[in-house]
């Protein structure tokens, strides 16, 4: 497989603020947070290779492979079966599917036979202490352990239950030993698993509502967002709860000491850039591919093309 970068990548060196978001992931204070658009597949102009049996389905894909089994568009004529919160309720909430069949399938279609991709070792290579999770899948564990000098990372899952205290986790990680906070759980933990509308209020609520004994997010994972800056990859802030995550993790700092955060997307909202970018200045976004962008900072932090 070719994995020299493509020549016609643009020049990421002249946006603003890269120079210090490079500088940031060198002396390892910086937060990265991984959505599911990480395994998206590259474009057809890339030297990499992402076979469509080895990554997982994406959002979008996901919800419409759920609404075939919970003949979702019988039940609801005329509304989208893309949107991922509400198929999943209606999936189970089906009397011969439930919770269970749900989380099945999701093992079912996320994990088994899949791999991680070229840009997601690439991530995982890079000097990060902290990294948050969305997703359900273990791509990001094994491109962590598979690196050539393996990392060991100390994986914390989302916990929905209110009066069960937030297990203690390691105050201080390492590069080679980072702590990995599965926010919206993990396949191996089935109660876990955040998906459905209700799943989304329940996690809401213990958000805004919990002290720091019993908070779902890890005090370290907290105290370093409102610290570091935050590097957003395969997300789009056009989504609600991702937005709403994001504020709730920093409310109470004033806006003059909340750290620039970066969001990777390909075709930034402009609505949302207007408020988070332009307004607000609390996120830099950086419009390229996750394909382009994830190969140049690679490159920078490594000082070589990756290769694997």
């Amino acid at each position: 497989m070719n994995t020299s970068q493509s020549t016609d990548a643009p020049r990421l060196d002249a946006l603003p603020g890269m120079e210090d978001l490079v500088e940031n992931i060198r002396k390892s204070e910086c937060t990265l947070f991984v959505g599911s658009a990480v395994h998206a597949p590259p474009p057809k102009n890339s030297p990499y290779r992402y076979p469509e049996n080895a990554r997982p389905p994406l959002g979008s894909e996901l919800a419409e492979k759920l609404a075939e089994k919970c003949h979702y568009q019988d039940k609801f004529p005329g509304e989208s079966a893309k949107d991922l919160q509400r198929v999943s309720l209606c999936f189970e909430t089906e009397a011969t599917l439930r919770r269970g069949h749900l989380v099945d399938t999701l093992d079912s279609l996320l994990r088994r036979g899949k791999e991680p991709s070229a840009a997601l070792k690439m991530l995982a290579s890079l000097p990060f202490k902290i990294i948050v999770t969305t997703n359900y899948d273990q791509l990001l564990e094994t491109a962590l352990r598979s690196q050539p000098d393996p990392k060991d990372p100390s994986v914390y899952v989302y916990n929905p239950q209110f009066h069960e205290l937030t297990p203690k986790v390691e105050p201080d990680p390492s590069v080679q030993h980072p702590l990995l906070f599965k926010m919206h759980g993990d396949l191996d933990h089935r109660s876990s698993i955040v998906i459905t509308d209700e799943d989304y209020i329940t996690f809401i609520q213990r958000m805004s509502t919990s002290s720091d004994d019993y908070h779902p997010v890890p005090g370290v994972v907290r105290g370093k967002m409102q610290e570091w800056p935050t590097l957003f990859v395969g997300y789009s802030l056009k989504d609600y709860n991702l937005r709403l995550l994001f504020r709730t993790l920093r409310w109470g700092i004033d806006l003059v000491d909340v750290p620039l955060s970066y969001s990777v997307d390909r075709s930034p909202d402009p609505l949302i850039r207007s408020v988070w970018q332009d307004q607000n200045k609390l996120v830099a976004f950086i419009a390229e591919d996750i394909w382009t962008f994830v190969p140049w900072l690679y490159k920078k932090i490594h000082g070589k093309e990756f290769e694997g």
